[in-house]
């Protein structure tokens, strides 16, 4: 063989084998990768669990300690003295959550709104609010684009979990419903968040 040749096969076959080991190194570090990463599934998990235990610690450790002082929640805490209903309450914490510009939001929907602002604001909010009043045990997910951002956008059932809950939504003027039973779903948690930054 000549030199020449000999040379472009070695080129060659080095090539070969630079893209072979490239590949096998690259799919053995995408799969360690793909390890560490944490699904958006299980990130709007971590954060429902972390909202659910705020609301329940508001209301039992405050809202329900404050009404044996004599100081009531109501949904005109700003105006008068009293704190937030604790759907205010979480509400509340996602606007300010919301001032902070991290594309991230959560808040209270329903298909049947106090206010007509709590109603879906999607095709994807609706379909998710319709499906976790069918089955209040599995949240609803999907992606929508925004702004040009991907997000990641789960709705998880929000239950009647006790009478105040009942009685505000049943007895309120604006109700379009009055006939919610304890542990009825009343809505949903909208949580949604950037997703492949």
């Amino acid at each position: 063989m000549n030199r020449p040749l000999m040379v472009v096969l070695g080129a060659a076959t080095f090539a070969f084998l630079a893209v072979v080991f490239f590949w096998i190194f690259k799919l053995t570090l995408h799969d360690r990768m793909k390890t560490d990463m944490v699904s958006p599934e299980k990130v709007a998990s971590f954060i429902h669990a972390l909202l659910e235990a705020n609301r329940n610690n508001y209301t039992d450790n405050i809202v329900v300690k404050l009404q044996r002082e004599g100081i009531e929640a109501h949904e005109h805490w700003k105006n008068e003295r009293g704190v937030p209903l604790p759907a205010q309450f979480l509400m509340e914490s996602g606007r300010l959550v919301a001032l902070k510009d991290l594309k991230f939001s959560f808040r209270l929907a329903s298909l049947s709104p106090i206010y007509v602002w709590n109603g879906p604001n999607s095709d994807l909010e609706r379909q998710g609010l319709a499906a976790v009043q069918k089955d209040p045990s599995r949240p609803h997910y999907g992606f929508v684009t925004k702004d040009g951002t991907r997000l990641f956008q789960t709705i998880y059932a929000d239950r009647a979990v006790s009478q105040a809950c009942i009685d505000c939504h049943n007895s309120h003027p604006n109700s379009p419903r009055r006939d919610f039973k304890l542990n009825e779903v009343l809505g949903g948690i909208v949580i949604t968040f950037p997703v492949g930054e």
